[in-house]
């Protein structure tokens, strides 16, 4: 075999990302050893899974182990696997390069922290821990030998920008990093990584679930003052998915959540389950406390991970958790699954279908558990995953009368308290048949707007509905308990059941003749606007407002599909007036004058009463430029 070497440099992001972790201070450096005991760990899960999906693949997994070598002389530490290895062209692709999204993000982020956020929380969620080890290494050396093949790589870097990559003919199977530890500098807190204590401490902390055995080589003095060296086991290796719920305490918990998710707070709650039957599986879900900041990133990696008997599978399984529940992280262990399973098959198969279903039962329930017995947590999670739960209401069709009990909602009934849509109907008027909402940008426009003016004066609720989300589900979800959600900003307005407050039949139909003439002129002359111009029973103290009609999409929705690149044609709407208002009673009246009004003054103050109408909802004029001069010339006349 040639013995080939080459002098590489990295890919312009790694080198700026070594040159960050080379030079930044951080107060956790332990991180190096955990993201390399974890990528040890992954190795050998994948070294497991190929000796039994190939039978023919040279691979030896009678002791799958992870070791770890201290040389305290030397300063060096040793993090040695005896898993799947790697090919040169892994090594290059791998390390050489930074393949993830998201590696200019987590350069601003790391640019921008210093002290102010840890360096683990940043690493982990990149999925760039490697480079970690240059945060206490002069020097990283890797030697490895991919599984079934006959020579290996060695590679060595300083963190300069540049690496040496060589093939070699003696490397065992697996991979092994030693990482040549800069020298103990008080200044710096720089833990001794070649003390024993001190790497126990990391192994419990981080590593202790791990199923593959962590060794050491450690010393030992007996009795006699003899000292021997002793090959001990770190770690306990139990997978704490498959432990009785008793025998777990929650710091172990707390430790598998971190680990899983690089969140480094407590997760909010852990839900933990065993499936028996006809198709056995244990889970271990974990609800967070805070969203990840890639919650709405488009193709961000999901928190659930699938194992068969313990054989890890794949990370990120989407097969197990819908989108809409895609920040809940863990681990699902199934018994009765193929090992030699592709992502395609696990979407159509039954059993993964099954388990699903029952995970997705079980997240809503501790929720809707959460959100009665402890309204202080749940308005936690509500605040950072609501938005993402009520997504569910346009995917998961079977579950959307849970989801629509976990909506928390603000409404004109308390400005600061959210409510239930089971509060909001246990609280409806006598007579009152549907539940009101209104969609808008912020809270104070709704309740500013024209619209709510005559459910305010009759002490109708409102529900108001700010998340662009809400804009979608409303559409999609036409009942709660029986009853129509309804949008004081669409149709026809029936407040009902004030009879004191309700004209006569005769009395609004001689509202109507009255002001017959205005409206169809109206009508007319704002038939580029609007499609239709009429009395409203909405409105108390605005001149005028303008809706739309009952299945209409709203100005919101319209400009959101535009956003994303859709064409959608501009819908008319309609333009309602408040008769008993004097600018459209004096209105009523200079038209009524026939010619001896002024044409000119009369269509301005019809495009002027639209336009308001129009911006009173917090809308976007067409034309702002012939408002404002329109406005202007009947200033200057009223002076």
């Amino acid at each position: 075999m040639s013995n080939r070497i080459e002098t590489l440099e990295f890919q312009a992001e790694a080198r700026q990302l070594l040159q960050l972790m080379v030079h930044s201070i951080y107060s956790d450096k332990d991180v190096f050893l955990r993201e390399l005991i974890s990528n040890a760990s992954d190795a050998l899960d994948k070294a497991r899974l190929e000796s039994l999906v190939d039978g023919d693949l040279d691979l030896d997994t009678s002791d799958l182990h992870i070791a770890i070598e201290v040389d305290r002389e030397k300063r060096t530490l040793t993090v040695r696997d005896n898993g799947i290895g790697m090919s040169r062209d892994d090594v290059v692709s791998l390390i050489g390069t930074i393949a993830k999204s998201g590696t200019a993000e987590l350069l601003r982020k790391l640019r921008e922290s210093k002290e102010a956020t840890p360096a683990n929380e940043l690493i982990g969620q990149f999925g760039v821990g490697f480079y970690a080890t240059f945060m206490v290494a002069d020097t990283v050396t890797l030697l490895t030998r991919r599984a079934g093949q006959t020579g290996g790589t060695r590679w060595e870097s300083a963190g300069e920008g540049t690496y040496v990559i060589e093939t070699v003919d003696d490397a065992p199977q697996g991979t092994s990093v030693t990482v040549h530890l800069k020298p103990v500098d008080d200044e710096d807190h720089l833990f001794d990584y070649t003390d024993e204590r001190k790497i126990r401490e990391i192994v419990k902390r981080y590593s202790d679930f791990i199923a593959w055995p962590i060794r050491m080589a450690v010393e030992t003095t007996g009795e006699d003052g003899a000292t021997s060296t002793d090959v001990q086991t770190l770690n306990s290796m139990k997978a704490l998915w498959a432990r009785p719920r008793n025998e777990v305490d929650k710091v172990e918990y707390h430790e598998l959540y971190r680990h899983l998710s690089h969140d480094w707070t407590d997760p909010l709650e852990i839900i933990h389950m065993k499936g028996e039957g006809v198709f056995e599986y244990e889970a271990l879900l974990f609800l967070p406390a805070h969203a990840p900041f890639d919650l709405f990133t488009q193709g961000a990696r999901r928190g659930i991970q699938l194992y068969v008997k313990r054989v890890f599978i794949m990370d990120d399984c989407q097969a197990l958790m819908p989108n809409y529940l895609r920040f809940v992280k863990g681990v699902v262990d199934a018994h009765d699954l193929s090992l030699n399973i592709s992502r395609e098959i696990l979407q159509r198969d039954r059993q993964i279908q099954l388990v699903r279903r029952r995970l997705v039962k079980k997240v809503l329930s501790t929720l809707s558990t959460l959100q009665e017995n402890d309204a202080e947590r749940y308005r936690t999670f509500w605040k950072e995953f609501g938005s993402v739960i009520k997504e569910g209401l346009l995917d998961d069709a079977d579950n959307q009368e849970s989801i629509l009990d976990l909506l928390s909602l603000a409404s004109t009934h308390d400005a600061a308290e959210p409510t239930t849509l089971r509060q909001y109907v246990e609280r409806m008027k006598d007579g009152q048949s549907d539940i009101y909402y209104m969609t808008g940008e912020s809270r104070s426009l709704v309740e500013n707007s024209p619209h709510i003016e005559a459910f305010q004066a009759r002490g109708y609720e409102v529900l108001i509905l700010t998340d662009p989300v809400d804009e979608v589900w409303v559409e999609r979800v036409a009942r709660y308990d029986g009853r129509a959600l309804q949008s004081i900003a669409k149709g026809q307005v029936d407040l009902g059941g004030e009879e004191e407050e309700q004209s006569t039949d005769a009395e609004r139909e001689q509202r109507e003749q009255d002001f017959s003439a205005l409206l169809s002129w109206m009508a007319e002359s704002l038939r580029e606007e609007v499609r239709e111009v009429r009395l409203s029973t909405r409105l108390t103290t605005s001149p005028a407002c303008v809706v739309g009609d009952t299945h209409d999409m709203t100005p919101t929705l319209e400009k959101m599909y535009r956003a994303m690149g859709q064409d959608v044609p501009r819908q008319k709407r309609i333009l309602e007036l408040n008769p008993t208002h004097p600018l459209v009673s004096g209105l009523r009246k200079a038209h009524e004058q026939g010619a001896e009004a002024d044409a000119d003054v009369l269509a301005g103050t019809a495009e002027l009463l639209y336009g308001m109408a129009v911006l009173a909802e917090g809308g976007e004029l067409r034309d702002p430029s012939r408002f404002t001069r329109l406005l202007a010339d009947r200033l200057a006349n009223a002076l």
